[in-house]
């Protein structure tokens, strides 16, 4: 297999680049509800304006689903993207102190199966909702970590490709990508202290070794959650570059299997 490795800097000089708030429809999606090993949970189902080009899901980052996940949702139905974002914590849970998402997440990175089931389910929910097989799984901060658990149990199928920004990177001790793992995007930010720039090498380095295409978008000077709008960290170059990054990689991979 041919590797794909593809690394860009952004800096402080982007050309001119439509906002990416820009994107986004007017909210067109719906909660869903659905299980999971029993339990309910509630997604977001956003449906493509006109045809879909293929189906994406989304997980969340450490607060659960909530408005930035759903916006989200509904800027890739506006790019004509059946989307779908999942619920990792269950239907009503959405930690809202940093105890309570510290407890949530560490149940899920202790409990990886569980991790797995769940996004295993939001996935069959959201193909369910589309009525499309061909999917894109995309995941913020810990939805990152959802995302390469899946991208590493071979359990996926017609998966066109994995995209994280901003992720949890570190593989777990005796995991491993499998051969024929879909092409994984990275967007990285280079300023980030929580996952630094260096564990976004080391997963490069394992890709590379175990032969799985991948792109590697490293954003100078943004920090962790760079794409998280109306908080501290957002960076709008970092954010706009990740989110074009997105389109083509979803053109490219998605695009050929829908």
């Amino acid at each position: 297999m041919t590797t794909l490795a593809r690394l860009s800097v952004a800096t402080a000089s982007l050309s001119a680049i439509l906002a990416v708030g820009a994107t986004a429809p007017a909210a067109a999606g719906e909660a869903v509800t659905y299980q999971a090993a029993g339990a309910d949970y509630e997604g977001y189902y956003a449906p493509a304006e006109g045809e879909a080009k293929g189906l994406v899901l989304v997980i969340h980052d450490w607060d659960g689903l909530t408005d930035y996940e759903k916006k989200r949702a509904d800027m890739l139905a506006g790019l004509g993207y059946d989307a779908f974002a999942l619920d990792l914590f269950g239907k009503g849970n959405r930690p809202e102190t940093t105890d309570a998402k510290k407890a949530e997440t560490g149940k899920l990175y202790k409990d990886r199966e569980a991790m797995l089931t769940r996004v295993e389910a939001g996935l069959e929910e959201a193909r369910k909702e589309s009525g499309k097989e061909a999917a894109a799984v995309i995941g913020y901060c810990f939805g990152g970590a959802g995302v390469l658990e899946l991208a590493r149990s071979g359990k996926a199928k017609d998966v066109a490709g994995y995209a994280t920004f901003h992720g949890t990177l570190a593989t777990p001790d005796g995991q491993s990508y499998p051969e024929g793992t879909a092409p994984i995007l990275i967007a990285q930010g280079g300023g980030d202290t929580s996952v630094p720039p260096s564990e976004a090498y080391s997963l490069v380095k394992t890709l590379e070794d175990e032969k799985i295409p991948y792109e590697l978008e490293v954003y100078s000077g943004a920090p962790h959650a760079f794409t998280v709008f109306d908080s501290k960290s957002y960076r709008k170059v970092a954010d706009e570059e990740s989110w074009n990054a997105l389109q083509g990689f979803l053109g490219r991979y998605l695009g050929k299997q829908s």
